[in-house]
């Protein structure tokens, strides 16, 4: 009964949609003002401050301001599901965009072309148990599987690997400073048993809606390099991982679902968010970069992508 109430309310918000989930304008999911404060820009790298240790680079979509935050919290509070395609289309260009700076670097040799690249991963990261509970749905998972329907209209190998549990309960990271959230979080994260063998098969993209401090997506980098070092070294030549940054021993195993069935996006799931558009957002096809060469290979955490980002993040520049 509860999945068809939320089959519903989703149907329902796409089909009639009672205002715009950014300003509140009549009759419109999302209105074209709206639309162009979180797509209208090109995605651009953030960085918070102070930057957490072991953060990868991180991209954007768009402030967390005004009409972007008004949408992304219709989203996940509201039940704005039907949202998940817009804001899919937004976490894929900032995807798009993270993957094109990280394979202009210096990496590893292109698998021969007979062998296809391997599929990119997306790893969302997760809502506590009892907040997915709550909510209904994980906003961040929903999120990530739209985006990756929007990659493979691009051409790019992408599937969703929701591969990361919480070990322990956190506090609520509200009214927390940037210390505090990062010492709220140390090892607070880990992946499924059997998830780092399944990280090693594809570079890895970090993906969340919102990016603000920046200790969560730390944390989750931590824990999806642990994984994967943990990996006896035979698998991770065997899978093409050339060496894990950051790479350190594995944390303690987490106390749910093993790996088995957790990757998704082998099917084609575009129809769920068939509202959503490419609105060229600048993704490239799998395995190419300029000057040649393809995306390195698996285990690497790559880049993060958000939706969304605080407006401060993204005046800092330190490149």
């Amino acid at each position: 009964m509860e999945g068809v109430r939320r089959w519903w309310q989703e149907l329902a918000g796409l089909v009639l949609p009672a205002e715009c989930a950014g300003c509140g304008r009549d009759r419109t999911a999302l209105c074209p003002q709206c639309r162009g404060a979180l797509h209208g820009n090109p995605p651009r790298r953030v960085r918070p401050t102070p930057e957490p240790a072991g953060l990868p680079a991180v991209h954007a979509a768009a402030p967390y301001a005004d009409e972007v935050r008004a949408v992304l919290l219709a989203h996940k509070e509201r039940g704005g599901l039907g949202l998940a395609g817009v804001l899919g289309v937004a976490l894929a260009g900032a995807v798009g965009v993270g993957l094109g700076e990280a394979g202009e670097g210096e990496g590893p040799p292109s698998p021969p072309l007979s062998s296809p690249p391997p599929p990119l991963l997306l790893v969302p990261l997760p809502s506590a148990p009892a907040t997915t509970r709550a909510r209904g749905h994980d906003p961040a998972r929903r999120i990530a599987l739209a985006a990756a329907g929007e990659l493979r209209r691009a051409g790019v190998r992408a599937r969703v690997a929701p591969v990361l549990r919480q070990r322990r309960a956190v506090a609520d990271q509200a009214g927390l400073n940037a210390r505090e959230r990062q010492d709220n979080l140390v090892g607070a994260l880990a992946v499924v048993p059997g998830g780092g063998r399944l990280l090693c098969g594809g570079p890895v993209v970090l993906v969340d809606d919102l990016m603000t401090t920046g200790a969560s997506l730390a944390e989750a980098a931590r824990a999806v390099r642990a994984a994967t070092a943990a990996e006896p070294a035979v698998v991770r030549a065997a899978l093409g991982v050339t060496g894990v940054p950051g790479g350190e021993g594995a944390p303690g195993a987490a106390r749910d679902t093993g790996a088995e069935g957790v990757l998704e996006g082998g099917r084609d799931v575009s129809a769920v968010y068939a509202g959503a558009g490419r609105e060229g957002r600048g993704v490239r096809r799998s395995g190419t970069r300029e000057g040649g060469g393809g995306v390195r290979r698996g285990g690497d955490v790559l880049c993060a992508a958000v939706v969304a980002a605080s407006p401060d993040s993204f005046g800092i520049n330190r490149n």
